[in-house]
């Protein structure tokens, strides 16, 4: 597949899919947990998150992550995206307000709440996995 095919699958993937696995490095081993997650044009994720939460300090030590987005479990054929990356953590209040939905209200007390921040993951290498004989591939990014 060529580079113009491929980022359109993997933006299709994207897309469709907003829950995912996020894993973060503390003290040389990995840690797991799902995430909810938007992106951009650009293959840029984005997960609100509360400051007070293990991902947070563990970004902030090192800001190595890795993302699994896309299975949906139906069989072995089933197409996803693995993503390495490097995460930064945004507490500017519009990309707070981008982000912003009433389903978070469970978590905050609204879109002002100084606990509430935003990881901002820009890839560094995105897989497209089990989507045919050809994969893995990789975007050039």
């Amino acid at each position: 597949m060529n580079q113009q095919a491929l980022k359109e699958k993997i933006f299709d993937i994207m897309e469709k899919h907003q829950v995912g696995t996020l894993a973060t490095v503390k003290d040389g081993k990995p840690y797991s947990r799902f995430m909810t997650f938007s992106n951009d044009d650009e293959f840029t994720f984005y997960t609100p998150t509360n400051k007070k939460t293990h991902k947070a300090e563990e970004i902030e030590a090192n800001p190595n992550v890795y993302i699994l987005i896309g299975y949906e479990g139906e069989g072995l054929g089933d197409a996803y995206l693995e993503v390495e990356g490097q995460a930064k953590i945004r507490d500017d209040q519009n990309i707070k307000d981008q982000l912003w939905n009433d389903r978070m209200k469970q978590w905050f007390s609204g879109k002002d709440d100084p606990e509430y921040i935003v990881l901002e993951i820009y890839p560094e290498s995105i897989r497209l996995m089990n989507a045919g004989a050809q994969t893995p591939e990789e975007l050039e990014l």
